[in-house]
């Protein structure tokens, strides 16, 4: 199974905000945290699972971020 990026998965979201880098950073690892810890229990977690569940973390700090993490690869 692949592991999951936190790095890559932050730097992304850090390039797509566009709010104080302070607070990006607060609110992007809450979502990160809680995202791993919801699909901890799961033996198989889809790139899907993973991009769902971090939207809707992120909703709960910041819904433009959110929406755009989740149209990502879509045309909007």
């Amino acid at each position: 199974m692949e592991e999951i990026d936190v790095e890559k998965i932050t730097k992304e979201l850090k390039i797509e905000v566009g709010i104080a880098s302070g607070a990006a950073n607060i609110f992007i690892q809450k979502a990160i945290n809680t995202t791993l810890k919801k699909l901890n229990s799961k033996t198989i977690i889809t790139e899907n699972d993973l991009k769902r569940t971090l939207a809707k973390e992120l909703k709960k700090y910041n819904g433009d971020l959110a929406y755009v993490y989740e149209n990502r690869d879509t045309i909007i």
